[in-house]
């Protein structure tokens, strides 16, 4: 099995469900309202380890209902959480989330725990790093320790896989050379890049700007029209998979659990995005962060289905 590491946030989800999203300063009915365990660190450990690879996490819980809830989930999703920190003087991390009949979403995080992760944090890292293939990071969790966590993998010569989520301008221009792959969004690419990523040619142009600035591979995510590729080599662009979205709150964790699982495995890039827009369009047909995200069987039957690359 591939050793993935992933240091990052955990968070609980309380979810509400509206028939829109609501603008400023506006009550809406909701009707229905349920918690479940999330996080962007959190949810990209539990995507991989369904997918198959040896998984561990580090970051930090509060010392609550809430954290007693979320360690023991990551544990029954097969996470190795040793690398875990509960936090006495600090809450555990709480994501607010609205869906809307169409499957789109409202975020607001509130970090506790998460706030609080630190060096300390990045040498109980280190002492996993030694055999892993990739370290996946998120910006859940302040972005200085972000950066030493990715100096700390380099050194180690371990792959790291970037979701600058949630977006930011500021990112310190030294963590870029870091870089394997880094996987945002549009809004995320926009903030990165300064100005409006909207499509195709658009993300073409990010890709050029953010490869400039070091970053091995660039994978903007286009929702459901689906993925753009670029290296120092080659671009390329996958259409997304046609699904039923439900809520798509983790179908980009889930991406990025497929993406690093492929080429954890050392299938080829192309490949590895087609593992990823599947794991993210599986995500997107089921209520919940960690309770949508896919196992290794259902991706493989998604994809022999739709004609995608095998598994095997």
């Amino acid at each position: 099995m591939t050793k993935v590491i992933v240091f990052g946030s955990i968070n609980i989800d309380l979810v509400t469900k509206t028939p829109r999203l609501p603008v400023a300063g506006e009550t809406l009915q909701g009707y229905e309202f349920f918690t479940t365990a999330g996080g962007k660190g959190a949810n990209q450990a539990v995507a991989a380890a369904r997918l198959g690879a040896l998984t561990y996490i580090v970051g930090r819980l509060g010392d609550d209902d809430f954290g007693r809830q979320l360690l023991s989930g990551l544990k029954a999703a097969g996470v190795y959480t040793d690398g875990i920190l509960v936090d006495a003087a600090a809450n555990s991390g709480v994501a607010m989330i609205t869906v809307d009949e169409a499957g789109e979403n409202n975020i607001i995080i509130v970090a506790g725990a998460n706030g609080r992760v630190s060096q300390q944090d990045v040498e109980r890292l280190a002492v996993l790093l030694p055999g892993a293939s990739a370290l996946l990071l998120q910006f859940e969790i302040p972005i200085p320790v972000v950066l030493s966590a990715a100096q700390t993998a380099h050194k180690f010569g371990v792959m790291v896989i970037l979701d600058p989520a949630p977006a930011v301008s500021d990112i310190p221009p030294e963590l870029y050379p870091l870089i394997d792959i880094i996987t945002p969004n549009e809004i995320e690419a926009s903030q990165l890049v300064g100005f409006p990523v909207d499509g195709q040619e658009a993300a073409h142009q990010a890709s050029i700007e953010l490869l400039k600035r070091g970053v091995g591979t660039v994978i903007v995510k286009l929702g459901d029209r689906g993925v753009f590729c670029a290296t120092g080599r080659e671009t390329f662009f996958i259409p997304a998979f046609s699904v039923q979205a439900v809520d798509t709150v983790a179908a980009g964790d889930a991406f990025n659990g497929g993406l690093a699982v492929a080429l954890t495995e050392g299938r080829p890039l192309r490949e590895a995005v087609v593992w990823g827009a599947a794991a993210g369009a599986l995500a997107a047909t089921k209520s919940g962060a960690q309770p949508a995200l896919p196992d290794r069987e259902a991706l493989e039957a998604f994809l022999k289905e739709r004609g995608g690359y095998t598994t095997g």
